[in-house]
């Protein structure tokens, strides 16, 4: 693993909870961005385009590769957090940090 995860659930989920919301997060995170090695970069990118652009880039923002960047980070992110969410989680319950290994 390249990368380290710091997964926030509530306070009431027990330890073998919690190390499945860890490995549902993290699977459907490194399927969708194509391995672990993926991870860290991909993040590391997609906040440098924020912090440059925003949350919400124009498409005429970004080049073809920070497009290809910025989109596919929000899809993994958005899996893997509903994996451990649902679907239909709101936007206060939970979150995630992620780091260098």
């Amino acid at each position: 693993m390249d990368y380290s995860l710091k997964l926030y659930v509530p306070d009431d989920v027990s330890e073998p909870q919690r190390q499945n919301a860890h490995r549902l997060f993290r699977e459907a995170l490194e399927m969708a961005l194509g391995g672990a090695a993926m991870v860290w970069p991909m993040y590391e990118i997609h906040r440098a385009i924020v912090q440059q652009y925003g949350e919400a880039p124009e498409d005429d923002d970004l080049n073809a590769q920070q497009r290809l960047v910025f989109d596919s980070w929000q899809q993994a992110e958005a899996a893997a957090l509903e994996a451990v969410f649902g679907p239909y989680r709101n936007l206060d319950e939970g979150g995630y940090e992620i780091s260098p290994a």
